[in-house]
């Protein structure tokens, strides 16, 4: 009798204007062994790309929550502190560093990655610091997801294919600053002998290409 190869639905999430996630079958692989713990908890602001995530996970066997702001969150995580996190940086109630700050209160093991559309090195230093495990620009799809939540703490990041302009390299010792001081805006003008309604101009711009 002709053996014929096992097939799995996979979704697939492809890039265009309506970012449409297609369900297509392809030969079955052995997937990597998720841990008995598949809690996941995304946040993040932007209502079509947090439910679109969400239902790849899910599809990748995982349990999913979602939450759309920091107060979200943080409810989420005292209710049931997550074995993975897919935190937005930016949310309209405040910094994403704080849902990772109260995740590592409640459960240190947990898996955390910092997802931006204002990504910076100052900010991946500091979610490192509190315990993520990498750190996404958007838009990133749930390979990418994947690929950085079960990452070794040994692999490598590739060379970035375009170095940092004097422009950006600027911006990213203001935001290294403005972190070291704790987000405090009088005090990072204080140390950068900046004015501080300058300093608030800069911070609120995006960061330079």
């Amino acid at each position: 009798m002709e053996k014929r190869p096992l097939v799995c639905s996979v979704t697939v999430m492809l890039s265009g204007p309506s970012d449409a996630i297609n369900e297509i079958e392809v030969p079955e692989t052995t997937p990597s062994p998720l841990p008995e713990d598949r809690s996941l908890l995304i946040v993040d602001d932007d209502g079509p790309f947090l439910n679109r995530l969400g239902r790849a996970m899910e599809s990748r066997g995982f349990e999913v929550k979602l939450a759309q702001s920091v107060a979200e969150g943080i409810q989420e995580i005292r209710a049931r502190a997550p074995a993975f996190a897919v935190v937005d940086m930016r949310l309209e109630d405040g910094n994403g560093l704080d849902i990772l700050t109260e995740l590592q209160n409640h459960n240190p093991e947990a898996r955390a990655i910092i997802l931006t559309g204002y990504g910076n090195i100052a900010t991946a230093v500091t979610a490192v610091k509190l315990g993520a495990v990498d750190y996404l620009a958007k838009p990133a799809d749930a390979d990418d997801v994947m690929k950085a939540l079960f990452s070794s703490p040994d692999e490598k990041a590739n060379p970035p294919e375009n170095p940092m302009s004097p422009d950006r390299v600027r911006w990213e010792h203001i935001q290294r600053v403005y972190e070291l001081c704790d987000r405090n805006v009088s005090e990072t003008a204080r140390k950068l002998n900046m004015h501080r309604r300058t300093l608030q101009r800069i911070l609120a711009k995006r960061a330079p290409r």
